[in-house]
């Protein structure tokens, strides 16, 4: 506990470090900080008992943060790739772990209609290159955050909703749309909350399911 203790301060010193960094204009802190927040969370969730999968995708979300530190059309592509991995992986956590919860029918809708309106929206304004890649990207990204409402409850699906905001944000700003005030500071901080909720939502459901199966067990009820 101890340990852990210690991995969850240094991730939020290194998460607020980022933060300042971005507010103050201060790339060298960016580029410092960004790469170790999502080994540290990582680790953090390993040590509370975390499922593998959701290990390997910080993982790839670590890989996609480095990538993503390029601005080359490549390493944006592969970094794309690399957190497509990990919603793959979060995908394939929801469908073992959880089970779909009473509201489920009715955020699929909603998902599948933001799903739509935004690739609708974002379509002509994307380069050509990349329209495809997004499409596809997205539709990934709006199934992970619908199945960490819909299988894992309120705290993975709000960090599910915000890992779309903040992706969606880095979308408008490919398509050139009009962005707030450091749009770099809003992506980073969306999606560190998204990265820390779906980790908190993921440990929290195992070890609520962990509780269940021992009082079954302790009462004779077969597992």
């Amino acid at each position: 506990m101890t340990r852990s203790r210690v991995l969850l301060a240094l991730f939020a010193l290194a998460a607020a470090g980022d933060l300042l960094a971005l507010a103050s204009g201060f790339p060298a802190g960016h580029l410092v900080a960004k790469p170790l927040l999502m080994p540290l969370l990582a680790a953090w969730a390993a040590l509370r008992g975390a499922p593998r999968l959701l290990v390997v995708a910080l993982l790839c979300g670590w890989g996609g943060d480095v990538l993503l530190l390029s601005d080359a059309d490549p390493a944006f592509l592969a970094g794309m790739a690399s957190f497509a991995a990990g919603h793959v992986c979060y995908l394939a956590l929801f469908a073992r772990t959880g089970r779909p919860r009473a509201h489920a029918a009715l955020l699929a809708p909603c998902y599948a209609v933001a799903l739509i309106a935004t690739v609708a929206l974002l379509w002509s304004d994307l380069p050509a290159g990349l329209r495809v890649p997004v499409a596809v990207y997205s539709t990934l990204l709006t199934a992970m955050a619908y199945g960490a409402s819909a299988r894992l409850g309120p705290v993975a699906g709000v960090g599910g909703a915000l890992f779309l905001l903040s992706d969606t944000l880095i979308a408008t700003g490919v398509a050139e749309w009009p962005q707030p005030p450091r749009p770099d500071l809003w992506i980073m901080l969306t999606y560190i909350a998204a990265q820390f909720l779906l980790a908190r939502g993921a440990t929290i459901h195992r070890n609520a399911e962990g509780g269940r199966e021992r009082e079954r067990t302790t009462s004779g009820v077969p597992c």
